[in-house]
């Protein structure tokens, strides 16, 4: 079989950052990220003109389409949290970026500073 080309594989080394098991939905994810990251403040920018009242109706309204003609992963709500020891979409603690069974491995191995086992 050949190896594999395109846009996450170059000279055979992932060109990914994720440190998860790599699915499809871990890859588009990543896309979404970097996307947003790209046109964060060109969006803020255009975000900013349509709610102000110092640019004109027209300003604005160019502002408004400018802003639909952004790509639609770009936008904010498109990212979902994803664990990043495997990869999975519920269950996330939002501090540690970990579904809730790695988090509890990882708290009772004593990976994580600060977690000990609540007892009472």
């Amino acid at each position: 079989m050949p190896p594999l080309k395109g846009n996450f594989l170059s000279a055979g080394k992932p060109t990914h950052k994720l440190a998860c098991f790599v699915q499809a939905r871990t890859l588009r994810d990543a896309y979404k990220r970097e996307q947003f990251a790209k046109f964060e403040v060109e969006r803020k920018a255009l975000r900013y003109i349509i709610r102000s009242n110092q640019f004109t109706p027209r300003q604005k309204t160019e502002a408004q389409l400018q802003l639909t003609q952004l790509p639609v992963s770009s936008q904010p709500t498109k990212i979902k949290n994803r664990c990043t020891v495997g990869g999975r979409g519920r269950s996330i603690l939002r501090e540690f970026k970990m579904g809730r069974f790695p988090f509890r491995l990882a708290a009772l191995a004593g990976e994580l500073p600060g977690v000990k086992k609540a007892s009472w």
